[in-house]
């Protein structure tokens, strides 16, 4: 018995282009603009000339539906790898425009030379040399003649051979019956098999995740509106990386600005702030996941197909409603009201700047949470705290950070299960006991990397608590954070390089402080024991070399805010492995104060 999933079959390209322009293959635009650059539209024509392969396309069948009348419908085929080639070939050969990654739309002409035999992407020397047929399209054209085409040529070209150009031209004009692969996939695979597909076939390409299968499932169902929801969600994102973007798309996408989605993404036109720049894949995910209360995108693309989950069959009604119930969750999701108070929920815990938010995931289940709150009319002060509170145990616990789909799905579903509130008190008091901030949480912060998520809380606390920098009588950690601030090295770089430590060592993370620029550069290479008995002469009246702070109690102070022993300052100075052993306990302690009054 064959186990094969799939067949291969070659057609001519025209065959294929025909079934592009009838929608028989849909190309989903999987929100990758054109990105080939012409000359590699010149490259593909001119393989095709020479007869040679360019690759097979894979395509996969959309499952058959049962429509509301009870009638199977059978599904589109839709193509997931073969989209920038097949695209060239409309752009090149049938003169369509393309949009192009800054999201202009643009002509590309491939220019041919019959007596060379020569395609060239076209341009202003070649347009005005006779010798060049400037755009292919035009022996491609549906009312083309070749021997007109021929006869105009050697009208311009007197030295030129007729019965070649004639010659050259057919063979041109037979590009179009070359025969290309298409393998298509049978339609009941599931899609973590179709990916693993082709991952396989296409080691070379960019490789597909779950929510370009999504996006390619809403862009190619124009019934119920999901061509004009992908750009939603596509313009959305643009517009919150690229405000002024908002007149192309009024000028560029008539039908767009026209619609329900524009006038509610308007307001990002005026926004200047990155602390959350989502992705497709991140609104996709908050979307789907608080609209419909499951957190595999793998479940989004079988209820947009029509799956119905108990029958294990497609019917028309559940895409339709899939359909309606994610355009809610995008529209929620794009609220200005609810994007608004969201960031601002962050901003409230200390997480001021974009550079403090680590991976995306557990900003988007923070996001998540604020919706499904939102939902259920939980009151705002208890949101936000909640919203911030579990934020902080994602960061701190690498909730997200291995399998999110696993953990979003789980979530989501306790949640659904055993409500919002309880569900979440109970995993934050299950994975925060006392024993995380005195044993676990120090040695965590046993790490050299900057990005690492207790380094991002610590200064997040820093901020919420409102510290002072490192020696700063009068600037604090947020002044810091939104203008420029050094990490300062309390035994510094190269006093530890000169003792042989190596990177990993020197930067450890209970080695930072936060510290104005000038502050740092004027400590520079001191050893500490040198810096801070400058630092004790300079709070017994001596001169002021680092910072404004004159008086010994506020010194001492300072240090407890950068979680430094104060005994620093008395001169004691132990050896840097027991330095880090004390200050990652001390800067566990700021978290934990940090973390009970979010």
């Amino acid at each position: 018995m064959s186990t094969q999933r799939y067949s291969v079959t070659p057609h001519p390209i025209e065959t294929l282009l025909t079934w592009v322009k009838s929608g028989e293959i849909a190309i989903p635009e999987i929100q990758r603009p054109f990105v080939w650059e012409p000359t590699k539209v010149r490259n593909l024509l001119d393989s095709l000339y020479h007869g040679y392969p360019v690759g097979y396309l894979i395509a996969w069948r959309n499952p058959t539906v049962k429509l509301k009348d009870g009638t199977p419908s059978a599904g589109k085929r839709i193509l997931i790898d073969g989209q920038q080639r097949v695209t060239a070939l409309m752009a090149g050969l049938l003169g369509r425009e393309v949009l192009t990654k800054d999201y202009e739309t643009i002509r590309i002409r491939i220019a041919f030379h019959p007596q060379t035999e020569k395609f060239e992407v076209a341009n202003p020397a070649i347009r005005k040399d006779g010798a060049w047929i400037e755009d292919v399209a035009a022996v491609f054209a549906p009312d083309a003649d070749l021997i007109d085409l021929t006869e105009e040529y050697v009208a311009k070209n007197t030295a030129s051979d007729r019965k070649k150009v004639g010659k050259v031209l057919q063979k041109l004009g037979k590009i179009i019956n070359n025969h290309v692969g298409l393998i298509e996939l049978a339609e009941d695979l599931d899609i973590e098999t179709v990916t693993e597909i082709f991952i396989r076939v296409n080691s070379a390409g960019a490789e597909l995740s779950q929510a370009d299968f999504a996006m390619s499932k809403i862009a190619a169902n124009e019934t119920y509106g999901g061509n004009m929801l992908r750009k939603a969600i596509d313009y959305f994102c643009h517009l919150a990386v690229a405000p002024e973007f908002l007149g192309r798309i009024e000028k560029g996408d008539k039908a767009f600005a026209a619609s329900e989605f524009l006038p509610q993404m308007r307001w990002l036109k005026d926004v200047n702030d990155d602390i959350y720049d989502p992705t497709y894949t991140d609104m996709l995910r908050v979307a789907f996941t608080a609209e419909f209360g499951r957190g595999k995108l793998a479940d989004l693309v079988a209820l947009l197909s029509g799956r119905n989950f108990e029958t294990r069959q497609y019917e028309d009604a559940i895409a339709e409603a899939s359909f309606a119930r994610l355009k809610q969750g995008i529209l929620h999701f794009i609220s200005k009201t609810h994007f608004d108070r969201f960031t601002m929920i962050l901003r409230s815990a200390g997480f001021v700047t974009s550079d403090l938010i680590g991976g995306k995931n557990a900003v988007n289940f923070a996001y998540i949470l604020y919706l499904r709150g939102r939902a259920e009319n939980v009151p705002a002060a208890d949101l936000e705290q909640l919203v911030r509170r579990w934020y902080a145990l994602s960061i701190l616990r690498g909730r997200y950070t291995a399998s999110p789909e696993t953990a979003f799905d789980f979530d989501i579903r306790q949640i659904e299960g055993r409500g919002l509130v309880p569900y979440t008190a109970s995993v934050i008091e299950t994975e925060l006991p006392e024993s995380y901030w005195t044993g676990m949480l120090p040695q965590l912060m046993d790490t050299s990397s900057g990005q690492s998520p207790y380094f991002l809380a610590y200064k997040a606390a820093q901020v919420k608590l409102t510290d002072k920098g490192f020696l700063s009588r009068d600037i604090n950690v947020l002044d810091l954070m939104l203008n420029r601030s050094d990490v300062h090295h309390v035994f510094p770089r190269n006093h530890l390089k000169s003792q042989g430590l190596t990177r990993g060592r020197y930067n450890q993370i209970a080695n930072f402080v936060l510290a104005q620029s000038e502050i740092n550069i004027a400590i520079g290479a001191k050893a500490p024991e040198i810096y801070f008995k400058e630092l004790a002469e300079q709070c017994a009246g001596g001169a002021k070399k680092y910072g404004g702070i004159t008086e010994r109690e506020e010194m001492r102070a300072n240090l407890r805010m950068s979680c430094l022993p104060e005994s620093l300052l008395d001169g004691v100075i132990p050896a840097y492995d027991d330095f880090l052993q004390q200050r990652r306990k001390l800067m566990a302690l700021k978290i934990k104060d940090w973390f009970e009054i979010l």
